[in-house]
């Protein structure tokens, strides 16, 4: 278990980030989002002819030099939902929004990040979420004729088909009994939910919350033609403050976050990621040239207002992760408000990047998505590169600033104090978010009273080859993890996770021997059965006398607390009746004819049956 120290810097309002899911493009998890990050990879794709061909793109399109064949960053197994798992049928799942399908799979496995079942969990757990708008996939699912053609009615058509349901329906399903909130900023709509889930702990609405959002394209993707001016780039890269940057491009995605208020975090010794100091939301009003334009004054705002809040001074946050859009309006201006916002006299002392040169604007899952991917970079201590940056663009003033573009991969260094970020996310129409992050509290290893016994692994699952691709992970997660502490392994195994038909456990020592436990079909400590999971009422047993032995118990007595603690119990019990000879006749380190006292023997059996 990790103990985390308390931070002398603390309000009292910070709320720590214990877990945390994601689908982005080439990424289904975060191990390889963050591998991503870090080797630069650019996860764009583009369309061969052959492509282009099946999407009808007419040859006169292709060959014209303003066509950009770039299909955006692109989420892969998007059709791989199951049905029965969430208690949908094939037909309710096929009209189900694509984008609350995936949430339904980022919910569950965020919680199984943090180390918690939802139907165990005895307090409110709320879901604050936002999806792109979902009228395309309506049409197609009113052209198909699949509601008709299978007797769902209207109204249950357009409960499943609508994004507006999305956060109930995810919390009906995992039992979320915290506020569900469905919303939309547009492309700040992830991180106000992240904003909006904090507030919502402080208060007391909930004492756990999910936050994020999702955005998938149920459109073709056929390239686009490049308009001067627009938001989409000339050559479907995303180049943002370079000095060649002209535009964005689109991405799908899915994040979502895990949030505790600190304190309660650390007193459940969850395992925390990074720490929210603090964070802000508020809207342009008219304060620009446009509905759709940035401001100024709109961003600088709410920065500031996140730093206040957060209690920190702007020479402590040495990375921002920013909006970075890579338009020629939009990279100026956000530059020009972070140093507003700061108003630090020294300059080039916080680095900037932007996780859309990597995977696209992803809509509304791009400001969690930021989030996820900041937070990572606090927990590694490593800044990720901003990709496709040559030169800064000369209408950003970088040296009179705060700020350099983070363009390789760079040691998060820092002299003295915590390592903070800012994480920036604005949506058309004006709506701006900012949240400031600290790296996660200083984390004591607290030493394992369970270092001479096996420790039990458990595994469940709704099917046999889902229960057989589970216990393959988790060899591979204890081959590549030698940090790995069984101890904490084998916990939040048998508390943090759902009870489900078939089940597995494994009987190990050591990660060496539970990695081999888990790939040997045929290891005498591994055991299987597919079992019904019911609430079975409670049986003690007894047995008779003439098993006893000296010793008996001992071990667990000395390694495990809550066996020690009955045992204890069960002696105060019996003492004013046999004083101490129970406990010291059982733990005689020879054979002791006391043992085979009848008053004695009862006693001492009876103890050991009731801790077990």
């Amino acid at each position: 278990m990790n103990v985390n120290k308390k931070s002398p810097t603390e309000t009292g309002l910070e709320i720590a980030v214990i877990g945390m899911s994601c689908r982005f493009p080439r990424a289904v998890d975060i191990d390889t989002f963050w591998d991503n990050l870090v080797n630069g990879v650019e996860s764009i794709y583009f369309l061969s002819d052959e492509e282009l061909e099946e999407e009808g793109i007419p040859e006169r399109m292709k060959n014209h030099p303003a066509f950009v064949r770039a299909a955006g960053g692109l989420l892969q197994g998007k059709g791989n939902f199951d049905p029965a798992f969430f208690n949908y049928t094939p037909v309710e799942a096929n009209i189900l929004d694509p984008q609350v399908r995936i949430l339904h799979e980022c919910a569950w496995e965020a919680l199984e990040h943090s180390g918690y079942a939802p139907s165990s969990y005895a307090k409110p757990i709320g879901l604050y979420v936002g999806c792109s708008e979902s009228f395309t996939w309506q049409a197609a699912v009113m052209l198909s004729g699949i509601a008709e053609s299978s007797g769902v009615g209207e109204f249950e058509q357009s409960l499943l088909s609508s994004r507006d349901y999305a956060a109930s329906r995810v919390a009906y399903r995992l039992n979320l009994s915290g506020p569900a909130l469905t919303l939309h900023t547009a492309c700040s709509t992830s991180l106000v939910a992240v904003h909006l889930a904090c507030r919502a702990i402080l208060t007391g609405d909930c004492h756990m919350a999910l936050a994020g959002g999702v955005s998938v394209s149920n459109a073709g993707h056929s390239g686009y033609m490049y308009q001067e001016g627009m938001v989409m780039s000339d050559d479907g890269h995303c180049r943002a403050f370079s000095a060649d940057s002209n535009g964005s491009i689109t991405g799908e995605g899915a994040g979502l976050v895990v949030l505790k208020r600190l304190k309660d975090a650390r007193t459940d010794r969850d395992y925390i990621w990074a720490v929210i100091k603090g964070s802000a939301i508020n809207n342009d009003g008219n304060r620009k040239v446009g509905y759709t334009a940035p401001s100024i004054e709109g961003q600088r705002q709410v920065i500031e207002r996140a730093l206040h809040l957060s209690g920190v001074a702007p020479e402590s946050v040495s990375y921002v992760e920013t909006h970075g859009t890579g338009t020629p309006l939009g990279d100026p201006v956000e530059i020009e408000a972070l140093t507003l916002a700061f108003g630090s006299p020294k300059n080039g002392f916080c680095r900037i990047g932007s996780l859309k040169t990597n995977v696209g604007h992803m809509n509304s899952a791009a400001g969690v998505g930021s989030l996820i991917k900041t937070i990572l970079a606090l927990h590694h201590r490593l800044m990720p590169p901003s990709l496709n940056f040559e030169r800064p663009n000369p209408r950003i003033d970088f040296q009179n600033s705060p700020f350099r573009v983070n363009d390789k991969l760079r040691e998060w260094k820092q002299d003295g104090g915590l390592r903070r970020a800012g994480v920036s996310s604005f949506g058309i129409g004006g709506t701006n978010a900012h949240i400031i992050l600290e790296e996660a509290p200083l984390r004591r290893e607290s030493p394992s009273s369970r270092d001479k016994i096996p420790y039990l692994l458990t595994f469940s699952a709704a099917t046999a080859r889902g229960l057989d691709t589970l216990t393959e992970k988790m060899a591979e997660f204890l081959e590549t993890h030698p940090d790995i502490r069984l101890a904490d392994a084998a916990y939040t195994l048998q508390v943090g996770r759902e009870n489900l038909p078939h089940r597995r456990v494994v009987l190990c020592s050591n990660r060496d021997e539970a990695a081999r436990g888990l790939r040997n079909q045929n290891s005498g400590k591994r055991r299987s059965a597919e079992v019904t999971v019911s609430s079975p009422s409670v049986v003690f047993i007894f047995y008779g006398l003439g098993h006893q032995y000296p010793g008996m118990g001992r071990e667990l007595y000395d390694t495990i607390p809550s066996f020690r603690w009955d045992m204890d119990e069960c002696f105060a019990m019996i003492e004013p009746h046999l004083s101490d000879t129970v406990k010291k006749t059982l733990f005689a380190g020879d054979d002791n004819a006391d043992l085979h006292n009848p008053q004695i023997a009862q006693c001492a059996v009876f103890a050991i049956e009731y801790s077990l």
